[in-house]
């Protein structure tokens, strides 16, 4: 019975400990997620609800800027490579299905703007006004090449262990 108790105890604690938030982890790059992301991240937002987006994998495309960028540094080949063959920002990304050789993306902008529904760098502003963190993960980075200064400016950067911590004291977890 002690046991029982002393786990019972345990999860009190952990349970008073967390605050209520929403962490998601992106990792797609595909228009309509990216879109549904940040649709629930501005709903969230405007409910009062601390919000961090973390961004991995094809998810970090999301946040490039477009065009040519001044790098710091010098690329290697792999990572030029990877640099050319991504979507650089959100006006690039195409829909995971139906795409159509981009016809099926420019519909979809089409009837969005036609309905007064925000576009995806529209909803991207949106957050960072709202105070949603949006963070990149830096192992990402590494692997694909991708430098700071290619990325919007008011992101933030971390690691595995800034998405855990942020979703353990939060209580909802998403993955896009």
């Amino acid at each position: 019975m002690a046991d029982g108790a002393s786990v019972a105890g345990r999860q009190s604690a952990v349970q008073e400990k967390r605050i209520e938030g929403l962490t998601m982890l992106i990792f797609s790059g595909d228009l309509d997620k990216a879109l549904s992301a940040f649709i629930v991240a501005n709903g969230a937002a405007a409910m009062d609800i601390p919000v961090t987006l973390f961004f991995t994998f094809w998810g970090v495309n999301i946040m490039r800027r477009e065009g040519q960028v001044q790098l710091l540094e010098k690329k290697t080949f792999m990572e030029s490579m990877f640099g050319w063959m991504m979507p650089k920002g959100p006006n690039k990304l195409v829909l995971s299905n139906m795409n159509m050789g981009g016809m099926g993306t420019l519909m979809l902008k089409k009837e969005m703007a036609k309905k007064n529904v925000y576009s995806l760098p529209k909803l991207i502003e949106e957050a960072r006004e709202q105070g949603v963190r949006l963070v990149i993960c830096t192992m990402t980075m590494d692997i694909m090449g991708i430098k700071k200064e290619e990325l919007m400016p008011g992101v933030e950067f971390g690691g595995v262990t800034t998405f855990v911590s942020t979703a353990n004291e939060g209580n909802m977890t998403l993955f896009i």
